[in-house]
């Protein structure tokens, strides 16, 4: 199955470290370059979270587009490249990770299912949801229950949240998947 056959938006997130005494350009160019991005096919939208620390200027950008194949068509288009030349002397660092949606956000689904089904539906994706956090909230309020009450209640939600998404990620959702696969990807290709 081809890229632009693969149902699902993507999320990029961009971490851009901006020279000393650039800032304002670099907001110009920034405002330039996700105008022009509007345009493309696909585009769902942009978030920008701007430095609290003026004396370390991250900017965190986040562009999501509809499917991967729109993702790459921006960027690899000529508009694109065009920004980046002009981003030079502008930014210091910059990186970039890919989120795919869904289930990929809590581990990395097996290359073939995907490739071979795409992703599962979205009822799916909720049911596996319920059926891997219930539990696991039940856990936590056994075996943290009598510690947490003794704490403020923000607090007590926290550690067990950590608890929890700990778990979640690591056994938990990849033992579910696979054994849930035939489910999850039941006409493979």
């Amino acid at each position: 199955m081809c890229d632009s056959q693969v149902s699902g938006s993507i999320t990029v997130v961009i971490s851009e470290i901006v020279k000393p005494g650039r800032i304002q350009e670099y907001e110009a160019w920034t405002t330039g370059i996700n105008q022009d991005a509007k345009q493309f096919d696909g585009f769902l939208g942009i978030e920008i979270i701007r430095p609290r620390d003026h004396d370390y200027p991250e900017y965190v950008v986040i562009v999501k587009f509809d499917t991967y194949a729109h993702l790459r068509d921006w960027l690899t288009s000529s508009t694109y490249q065009a920004w980046m030349d002009k981003s030079y002397g502008l930014i210091s660092a910059r990186s970039h990770q890919q989120l795919p949606s869904g289930l990929e956000l809590w581990f990395t689904l097996p290359k073939s299912q995907v490739k071979a089904a795409g992703q599962p539906p979205y009822y799916k994706k909720v049911v596996l949801g319920v059926l891997a956090v219930y539990p696991l909230i039940l856990l936590s309020n056994a075996l943290l229950g009598r510690f947490l009450a003794e704490m403020p209640a923000l607090l007590a939600l926290l550690l067990s949240v950590v608890f929890v998404s700990a778990l979640l990620t690591y056994p938990v959702m990849p033992w579910l998947t696979k054994n849930l696969a035939f489910w999850l990807y039941p006409n493979p290709l």
